[in-house]
């Protein structure tokens, strides 16, 4: 799978002058899983990260990965977020477009909580986004919240994060 196998391996990259991509995807990974297994509870914390990075745009959604796919939607980016769920290729989105989905402020909040610059927090997660959501969903669907959750702890405790 690329992006996730690397980090499983611990197979570093690094770009030209700066953080190592893998630093920053790691970085990003406990905020990505959170937002990918939140129920819409406003516990606090990195669970209710989607809900506060999205603004509560989804209108009362249960949050999680259907809240992030949803916003993808309204934000003009469902093709991309069908191609991650779907089999077959993921269609790539730029950081620009993740400034998009998650608005200016959102981004901010993604960034301080891992730690890294807005852009190194574009940059991740418009390569993070695509490989995890398409290993939590496997079989082209949006799996049910319970297989979700066991699917996102499992990643997590294979990457050693959250």
């Amino acid at each position: 799978m690329g992006l996730l196998d690397d980090l499983l391996g611990s197979q570093p990259r690094q770009p030209a002058g700066g953080t190592s991509t893998s630093g920053v995807l790691m970085a990003l990974m406990p905020i990505v899983l959170s937002m990918l297994s939140s129920r819409g509870t406003r516990g606090g914390g990195l669970g209710d990260i989607l809900g506060q990075v999205l603004g509560g745009a989804g209108g009362g959604q249960a949050g999680g990965l259907g809240g992030l796919l949803a916003q993808l939607q309204r934000a003009g980016f469902g093709e991309q977020a069908d191609s991650w769920v779907s089999r077959g290729a993921n269609k790539p989105i730029s950081p620009d477009a993740i400034t998009q989905v998650f608005g200016r402020d959102g981004l901010e909040q993604v960034s301080r909580r891992a730690g890294l610059s807005p852009d190194d927090a574009s940059r991740g997660l418009s390569e993070l986004l695509p490989e995890v959501i398409d290993r939590m969903t496997p079989d082209g669907d949006v799996p049910d919240a319970d297989a979700l959750t066991r699917s996102v702890a499992d990643l997590a405790r294979r990457l050693g994060v959250g």
